[in-house]
């Protein structure tokens, strides 16, 4: 069996150590602050074994950190980014975590729902990368009666800016006259995606939330409330992205 390299980039294993972010852990590096195993380091790239190497900032050994996986139902009105200049709530003020973690993906402010939030920047990558075409369903109420035109239009794909969409799975769940409610599931991770799918079809969203990810649901699992995630999740969104990137056979 061939063994996989224990290296890391050096910035990469400061980062998920909860040192800070991994540009700001390029400054400390450039700048002289650490060291590995006695000696500086201030030239990049730089790779170190984190279970081997001795890896010091500020005077101060660094540990390679656990990873660690967190299953949250955020609630509207919160953001996903782990630094706000307007002071606004982020999804990391609600979990107590002992390490530096970060939201796999986004969820914007007005949305709702299922996001995942980790310090396993692999698995991050992966999980956001629009190559793995991981599927996340969205149950959304729109204003006005949907009409069967309009969800064609939807499923079989829209012009973005980006362009166009992937063919998209619509199920009506409930449709009146003066609202409509929907579940969407796609497969890409183009900004507000399905505000503005639907918006091209001149329809105003009035409320959107996340339910799944993959078969990651929010069941028992409510505003605001999360929870770690089980191992054989954990193993699951891995083989997930593996088996997306796989090429299909002929």
């Amino acid at each position: 069996m061939t063994k996989i390299p224990a290296e890391q980039r050096l910035q990469k294993v400061l980062a998920a150590a909860g040192v800070d972010s991994r540009r700001k852990c390029e400054e400390l590096i450039l700048d002289g602050a650490v060291r590995v195993n006695r000696k500086i380091v201030d030239t990049l790239p730089a790779f170190v074994d984190p279970e081997k190497d001795v890896i010091i900032v500020n005077g101060k050994e660094i540990r390679a950190a656990k990873k660690l996986y967190y299953l949250l139902n955020k609630p509207k009105g919160v953001i996903c980014t782990n630094s706000d200049p307007k002071g606004r709530k982020k999804a990391i003020d609600i979990i107590s975590s002992p390490q530096r973690i970060f939201c796999i993906g986004r969820l914007d402010i007005d949305s709702s729902g299922l996001i995942i939030l980790t310090n396993d920047s692999e698995l991050t990558n992966k999980l956001t990368h629009p190559k793995y075409k991981v599927a996340k369903t969205y149950a959304v109420t729109v204003k006005g009666h949907l009409s069967g035109e309009s969800i064609e239009k939807l499923k079989k794909g829209i012009w973005l800016a980006e362009g166009k969409t992937d063919r998209t799975s619509v199920k009506i769940l409930n449709r009146g006259r003066s609202e409509s409610t929907l579940q969407m599931t796609v497969k890409q991770g183009m900004n507000r995606q399905i505000r503005r799918m639907l918006a091209k079809v001149n329809f105003d969203v009035k409320y959107l939330k996340r339910t799944q990810i993959g078969r990651l649901s929010l069941r028992g699992l409510g505003v605001g409330k999360f929870r770690q995630l089980r191992p054989s999740e954990v193993e699951y969104l891995k083989k997930l992205t593996n088996q997306s990137a796989s090429p299909r056979k002929r």
